[in-house]
């Protein structure tokens, strides 16, 4: 590893392979915090390149749990790379269970938050949920109520590895980057949340290499999500847009509309409002517009109003609740 940041440190990058073997011996466990942590910090300082980021990517999937039998399901999954420094409640994770009340199969995977209070572990925690890996389970969660949450250091020893590492340093690092593409069932289907624009350029390149129906969200002022709050790109297969909140009906809300809390006690009682349909117009219209990105991934020849309506009445019809209170059943 000195050798290794010594060329990192004179500003060389890393080939495919490299990346590749580097991210293998960490979770192998051939490397210290100490030299987990300097590795991580060279690309707080400076842009991961497109072949460091895929021989990550590569070392994750080869290292990853084998549930290849939940493919069959072709399930939907929406994350955030993380990052955004926003302290949001837990958008995608609640859009997770509104696509899931609308009737269609998701594969969450998810982490506790490293630079927020409560990542989508953390919420799930707090209701008592207990991880798994056993794909029996997940299968009968997809089969039952149309979701399977996966903690993803369950299903990838390097993730689990690096995991305090990333809770000691608390700062955006290149798993967040990571996270996203490397959801051990390898969905065909995906919406994926940056925080930046050139983030978005690079998933852009990754997937048009694959053959995923993905959608890329960023909200300009920085969110890794549709937040309402301004203008947003999304990305897809067949074309790029940026829209106003006002072009798909919404008002828009301020910084503290979205805030999660202090603790992860206080993101679940916001997660439970939307689930209950108590939360404020704000809370709901997020969800419901991070939702309804997903719903059109699947269908997309479906209308983003069509899609949006679906979604807000798998809440106002009480589904949403429903499908929660179901999941926690066979969960906990």
């Amino acid at each position: 590893m000195k050798q290794i940041l010594n060329r990192l440190f004179e500003h060389q990058y890393l080939n495919r392979c490299e990346a590749k073997e580097i991210l293998t011996n960490m979770a192998d466990g051939k490397y210290n915090d100490s030299e987990i942590a300097a590795f991580i910090s060279v690309f707080l300082m400076r842009s991961i390149s497109v072949d460091e980021f895929l021989g990550f990517s590569d070392a994750l999937l080869d290292l990853r749990a084998n549930v290849d039998a939940l493919a069959i399901y072709n399930p939907i999954d929406i994350v955030g790379t993380g990052g955004d420094n926003k302290n949001t409640f837990n958008i995608s994770t609640l859009a997770c269970f509104v696509v899931a009340a609308s009737g269609y199969k998701v594969a969450k995977h998810g982490n506790y938050g490293a630079t927020s209070v409560s990542g989508a572990s953390n919420v799930m925690e707090q209701h008592g949920v207990k991880f798994t890996s056993d794909v029996s389970k997940l299968e009968e969660s997809l089969d039952k109520v149309n979701i399977a949450y996966m903690h993803a250091p369950l299903f990838n020893n390097a993730l689990k590895v690096v995991a305090p590492v990333r809770k000691a340093l608390g700062v955006r690092t290149f798993f967040n980057m990571l996270g996203p593409v490397v959801n051990p069932i390898r969905p065909k289907r995906t919406v994926l949340g940056v925080f930046n624009l050139k983030m978005a350029r690079l998933y852009f390149y990754m997937y048009q290499q694959t053959d995923v129906d993905y959608s890329i969200v960023h909200s300009l002022d920085g969110y890794d999500e549709i937040s309402l709050t301004g203008d947003f790109k999304i990305i897809n297969k067949f074309e790029e847009n940026i829209f106003t909140p006002e072009q798909i009906g919404f008002e828009r809300c301020n910084e503290t509309d979205l805030y999660g809390g202090e603790t992860p006690e206080d993101a679940a009682k916001i997660f439970d409002n939307v689930v209950n349909n108590t939360a404020t117009a704000a809370q709901k219209n997020a969800v419901i517009a991070n939702a309804a990105v997903a719903i059109q991934t699947i269908n997309p020849q479906q209308s983003f109003a069509d899609a949006m309506a679906e979604a807000r009445e798998s809440i106002d019809s009480g589904r949403l609740k429903e499908t929660f209170s179901k999941f926690l059943e066979l969960n906990t």
